[in-house]
């Protein structure tokens, strides 16, 4: 088992910069993110949950939603349990709570439904909110 929790949401302006850290702990063997393919996700109010992105395990493999994709970039730190989101030219629309989402095994999904289906991961964290104003 392993827990998530990230950080790093704010209000910010359209066009600002912001980097969300998603950190995993665990007492059990493994609980460390180097075991795990890690995807980003967020929910703004009244919407579904959508998919951002995801990184496999090494950091060779990234996808990225269509919505971010030039804005938006994922890397991780397995040393010490970490991924991140960096975020630039931020929009209104980006405005929503963000989650990071694991999944046991570094080997990314071969299709882009099976990455971008939350029910692919189990395990998450509590999500960070960030807010763009204009």
């Amino acid at each position: 088992q392993v827990q998530l929790a990230e950080s790093g949401g704010r209000l910010v302006q359209a066009g600002d910069s912001l980097r969300l850290s998603c950190v995993a702990s665990g007492s059990t063997p493994g609980s460390t993110l180097s075991n795990y393919r890690t995807a980003w996700f967020r929910q703004a109010p009244g919407k579904e949950r959508e998919f951002v992105g995801i990184i496999s395990w090494s950091g060779a493999a990234v996808f990225y939603a269509d919505s971010v994709k030039g804005r938006f970039t994922i890397s991780r730190d397995n040393a010490n349990s970490l991924v991140y989101l960096n975020m630039n030219s931020l929009k209104l629309d980006d405005t929503a709570v963000y989650y990071c989402a694991a999944a046991l095994g570094g080997v990314l999904p071969p299709s882009s439904r099976s990455r971008s289906n939350p029910n692919q991961y189990p395990f998450w964290g509590q999500g960070t909110q960030v807010t763009v104003s204009s």
